[in-house]
C-alpha cells in the first residue's frame, strides 16, 4: 500500500493538473463562442455558393471545361486542415484517420497542409508534403484560402495534379463535430442535387453564358473552391476549439474523481496509522505493567 506522503504527492499532483484543464477549458470556452458565431454567419452564404453552382451546373447541360473533367495525372491533392496544437480529444486522430482510410494510395497523395498536427503524422510515414500553412490555421482569412486555392488550381492546370480533395471537420453544433472528405475538383455535382436544383427551377431551359461559358467558368470556379476552402477552415477552427473545451472538460471531471479516491485512501491511511500508533502505545503500556 502506498505511503501517505506517496498519496499526498500523488494528489497535490493531480489537482495541480486540474487546474492547467481547468484553465485551458475556460479560455477554449471562450474561443468557442467567438469561432462559432463566425461559423455560424458565414455558413449560409457558403450554403448558398455551393447551392447556386449546383443550380447553374444542372441547367449548363454538357460544358466542356478543365474544371470539369479529369486530367492525366494520377496525383491528388488533399488540402488537409488540421490544428497546431494537441489536447483536443479525436479532433486531429479523426481527420487524419480520414484521409488514411479514404482509399487514396499514399504514393499518389500531394498533401497541402494547414496545420502542424496532420502534417507531422503524414511526413513521418513519407507522404508528399507540397505546401506547409501553419499560421493560417491560427486566425483563417480569406485570402489565405484564395492563396491555397491558387497554388492548388495552378498545379491542376499544369496537369501535376488530377484531382483535388478537402479533408476537414465539419462543425455541426458545440459537441457534434464530423471529419468531412470533399471532392473540389473536378467538379462533381451529386444526382440528388442535380434533381433538386433542376426543380426548384422556374424552367428546364439551359442556361446562357455571357461571356462565354468557358470564360465565366475560369472565373467562378476558382471563386466557388475559395469559397468552401475558406468555410472549411472557419468551420474546422470551431470544430478544435469545441473538441478541446470537451476533452479538457472531461480532464477536469476525471482529475476530480482522481482526487476523491486518493483522499480516501489518505484518509484510510492516516486513520490506519493513528490506530497503529494506539496499538503500540498500548501494547508498551501493557507491558510496563
Amino acid at each position: 500500500m502506498a505511503s501517505m506522503r506517496d498519496i499526498k504527492r500523488r494528489r497535490n499532483s493531480i489537482a495541480s493538473t486540474q487546474q492547467i484543464t481547468k484553465a485551458m477549458k475556460l479560455v477554449s470556452t471562450v474561443k468557442l463562442q467567438k469561432t462559432k458565431a463566425r461559423a455560424e454567419r458565414s455558413k449560409p452564404y457558403f450554403d448558398k455558393m455551393y447551392s447556386t453552382v449546383t443550380s447553374m451546373l444542372a441547367k449548363s447541360g454538357t460544358i466542356n471545361h478543365p474544371y470539369l473533367k479529369a486530367n492525366k495525372s494520377a496525383k491528388k491533392a488533399v488540402i488537409l486542415i488540421t490544428s497546431n496544437r494537441g489536447l483536443a480529444g479525436g479532433y486531429n486522430s479523426n481527420v487524419i484517420k480520414l484521409v488514411t482510410s479514404s482509399g487514396l494510395k499514399p504514393e499518389e497523395v500531394v498533401l497541402f497542409a494547414v496545420g502542424n498536427k496532420g502534417k507531422e503524422y503524414f511526413q513521418k510515414r513519407n507522404y508528399r508534403i507540397e505546401k506547409e500553412y501553419p499560421e493560417v490555421i491560427e486566425n483563417p482569412m480569406f485570402p489565405d484560402a484564395k492563396e491555397i486555392c491558387d497554388e492548388v488550381l495552378r498545379l491542376f492546370a499544369a496537369g501535376e495534379i488530377g484531382e483535388i480533395y478537402l479533408a476537414y471537420t465539419y462543425f455541426k453544433n458545440t459537441v457534434v463535430h464530423e471529419p468531412q472528405l470533399l471532392k473540389l475538383l473536378p467538379v462533381e455535382v451529386r444526382e440528388e442535387d442535380l434533381a433538386a436544383a433542376r426543380e426548384k427551377a422556374a424552367d428546364h431551359t439551359l442556361m446562357n453564358y455571357e461571356p462565354e461559358e468557358e470564360e465565366a467558368l475560369d472565373v467562378i470556379i476558382p471563386k466557388y473552391m475559395t469559397s468552401i476552402i475558406y468555410g472549411a477552415l472557419v468551420e474546422a477552427v470551431a470544430s478544435e476549439n469545441g473538441a478541446r473545451m470537451q476533452a479538457m472538460d472531461s480532464a477536469t471531471s476525471n482529475a476530480e474523481e482522481m482526487i476523491d479516491k486518493l483522499t480516501l485512501q489518505y484518509n484510510r491511511a492516516r486513520q490506519g496509522s493513528i490506530t497503529q500508533e494506539l496499538t503500540e502505545i498500548i501494547a508498551g503500556a501493557n507491558a510496563i505493567s
